[in-house]
């Protein structure tokens, strides 16, 4: 019996990752059993011994981590993406662009949670992008960490968290990444608010493999129905573009 690879990964890959491992058992009838999560508490996990062969974050900084702690025989990026605003459509904000929402403080603004979540990280450097601009505009004061955290809010299976959290009103806006808007773009109650190249943080996902095993996996992911997969699943491709 062929013993199954064990692969952790970030959440946002769900709907890229479930039918990429699909595709890639019936092609080499190895199995697949993926732990999807928060990269940052996925970490955790492996630095505490977890069976892991290897790790698809949603950012650089922790496959690094793994590498330099000799955990990771190695580290390679196979995906990017970007931030986008997703927002309440209401008559009395509905022709507001993404930075006027952003600044009105009687919206509520939800945010993923940084330091467990890469979401939450590049949210964060998008606030501190925008707070040298225009200072005392206090995003990180205002943010609610609703997801991606210890304690933090538990999204239902097949919902999208910036929609779900929205609809049953723990925030007006929510800031998230760009590769869901294609499947929220008939919204009638949502808004997907595009954030510009200039503020936006580049989110480059990197996987690292921590045992020969995986390294089938790991090549599947990067060659071209791999990147199939990822690309439905509306993420840039490996030049970013």
């Amino acid at each position: 019996m062929t013993t199954s690879l064990q692969l952790f990964a970030a959440g946002s890959l769900k709907r890229a990752f479930i039918p990429l491992c699909q595709q890639f058992s019936a092609e080499t009838g190895i199995p697949v059993e993926v732990s999807f999560g928060s990269a940052g508490l996925l970490r955790e996990r492996i630095e505490a011994g977890a069976s892991c062969h290897l790790f698809a974050s949603a950012n650089t900084a922790h496959p690094q981590v793994l590498l330099q702690r000799g955990q990771a025989l190695s580290v390679q990026s196979f995906a990017f993406n970007r931030l986008n605003l997703t927002a309440r459509k209401t008559p009395e904000t509905e022709h507001d662009d993404w930075l006027s929402l952003l600044a009105n403080p009687a919206l509520r603004l939800g945010t993923s949670t940084p330091g467990c979540d890469p979401s939450g990280d590049y949210t964060w450097q998008l606030f501190e992008r925008l707070e040298q601009r225009l200072p005392g505009i206090g995003l990180k004061q205002r943010a609610i960490k609703l997801v991606g955290g210890r304690d933090t809010l538990t999204v239902p299976e097949g919902q999208i968290a910036s929609a779900w959290l929205i609809r049953n009103n723990y925030t007006d806006l929510f800031i998230g990444y760009a590769h869901y808007a294609q499947a929220l773009d008939n919204s009638d109650d949502l808004r997907m608010l595009n954030i510009p190249d200039a503020d936006n943080p580049r989110c480059e996902y990197q996987l690292a493999l921590l045992s020969k095993a995986a390294e089938t996996l790991a090549a599947y992911i990067v060659a071209k129905e791999g990147q199939r997969f990822l690309a439905q699943a509306g993420f840039l491709p490996l030049d970013g573009k």
